[in-house]
């Protein structure tokens, strides 16, 4: 689905967004699973040996037969121990019909905030915001009037993602003194529940500010030096913040001392931006996090000129920083293709889902491979591929997962639908018919399995 502009007049988590960003078959396989050799995750183990007539070794098989790995030939997927293997099944080996279903990669959400989210609640009637404050202000309002827990509402959009062939998520929760660390709390705990079918990585969110609002630095400490989150997050350190240095300390301080990554949310513009990446590079290499930090949304790269993309793409691989999108538009959309070239890993996230910033999103990463080739304007078999990959692959980069590519030695995550090809399968978002994690059925025709 296109996203509709807005009417003359009319504010939006969009428009507000663009606003601030402006001021300141074989081929198939090949198009999907191919990576640059400096951002692919490592090389999955060797297809494990199949020791045949061993009932211990059968019954950790599964076969799923009669699945078209990319859209290709009918064949039979051999899954040993939670990854693809080499060769046939054992006999005694249980068995899967796949019914001709395409076979596809797991995909993963580089980018999402479940916390705030009112998934499976009831309608959210939402007022004319025009700042982030104004935002942030309604966002304390929903929270406080929520009768569900923020673990209840989070499981049930996570296991929603899982349904529709998500397997891994970087999930953002919200750090402030008006929530304490209830967000990641209950993030922790929805992850804790859906561990047998996705992996969470959880990021503590400063939304409020870092050090406009005071203590939230202590807090996003807490919840490093408790072990509940895997990375602390920022937010605008110029245009929202208002102290690029000191927020910029604070945040890479905090991660260093506790051994975390950094993800910040990245919406500025212009000079500003640029300067904010600046500071994230030079801290990155300073103390030796390369690797472990991530910019979300960065809006002022897609307007840079072609020379000066490059060279600070060039300085973003030289330390390993990874980049997420989550294509709200054609303007502020990442430069993907650009930026693999320079071997930064970039990854697509499905953002916030019915939450008090927008009444849009479904988590639901097959349609954001979908939104991504809109915005983009693609047309070619292999672009729409592409668009698939960044769902798939691009996440895993940032994540740090092995690909899940179908190959020998992979993971065994992967979906079935009904289609002709890949690129129809991104062009009509089929239903998820099968679902599997590890090599284990976690979710059937949409739905969750429990």
């Amino acid at each position: 689905m296109q996203p509709s502009s807005a009417p003359a007049g009319a504010v939006s988590r969009r428009s507000m967004l663009a606003g601030a960003a402006a001021v300141a078959g074989a081929t198939a396989v090949s198009a999907v699973a191919a990576a640059p050799a400096s951002a692919a995750a490592p090389a999955s183990a060797a297809a494990p040996a199949f020791a045949a007539g061993k009932p211990d070794r059968a019954s950790r098989t599964v076969v799923f037969r009669d699945v078209r790995p990319f859209g290709g030939a009918a064949t039979d997927l051999v899954v040993v121990d939670g990854r693809i293997a080499d060769g046939p099944a054992p006999r005694g080996a249980k068995a899967v019909n796949g019914g001709g279903r395409i076979a596809l990669p797991s995909l993963v959400d580089a980018h999402i905030h479940p916390d705030k989210t009112t998934w499976g609640g009831p309608w959210v009637s939402r007022r004319p915001a025009e700042t982030i404050a104004d935002f942030v202000e309604q966002d304390v309002e929903l929270f406080r009037a929520q009768t569900r827990s923020v673990a209840e509402r989070a499981y049930g959009l996570m296991s929603h993602a899982v349904g529709r062939g998500t397997r891994g998520m970087r999930a953002h929760a919200d750090v402030a003194p008006a929530y304490g660390l209830a967000g990641v709390e209950g993030l922790a705990e929805a992850r804790r529940r859906l561990r047998h079918a996705l992996d969470v990585q959880i990021v503590a969110f400063p939304q409020h500010g870092v050090i406009r609002t005071p203590g939230t630095a202590r807090l996003l400490e807490e919840g490093a030096r408790r072990g509940i989150v895997d990375m602390i997050g920022g937010i605008d350190p110029i245009g929202f913040d208002h102290a690029l240095d000191e927020h910029l300390d604070t945040v890479f301080g905090i991660a260093d001392r506790h051994g975390v990554g950094v993800d910040i949310h990245l919406h500025d513009g212009g000079d500003e931006g640029v300067r904010a990446i600046r500071g994230i590079i030079d801290r990155t290499r300073a103390l030796s996090l390369a690797g472990k930090v991530t910019i979300s949304h960065v809006f002022c790269l897609p307007g840079l000129s072609g020379r000066d993309l490059d060279a600070l793409a060039t300085d973003l691989a030289d330390q390993d920083i990874a980049l997420t999108t989550v294509a709200p538009s054609r303007d502020l959309v990442l430069p993907i293709a650009r930026l693999r070239e320079h071997g930064v890993r970039v990854g697509l996230g499905s953002d916030g889902v019915r939450d008090s910033w927008s009444p849009f999103g479904n988590a639901d990463m097959l349609h954001r491979a979908h939104i991504l080739g809109w915005v983009t304007d693609v047309r070619l078999d292999e672009e729409l591929a592409d668009c698939y990959r960044a769902a798939a692959h691009g996440g895993a980069d940032v994540m740090g997962l092995p690909h899940a590519d179908l190959r020998p030695g992979a993971p065994a995550d992967f979906v079935l639908v009904r289609g002709q090809g890949l690129p129809q399968v991104v062009v009509d978002m089929p239903q998820r018919d099968l679902v599997v994690h590890g090599g284990t059925v976690v979710a059937r025709d949409g739905e969750f399995l429990s």
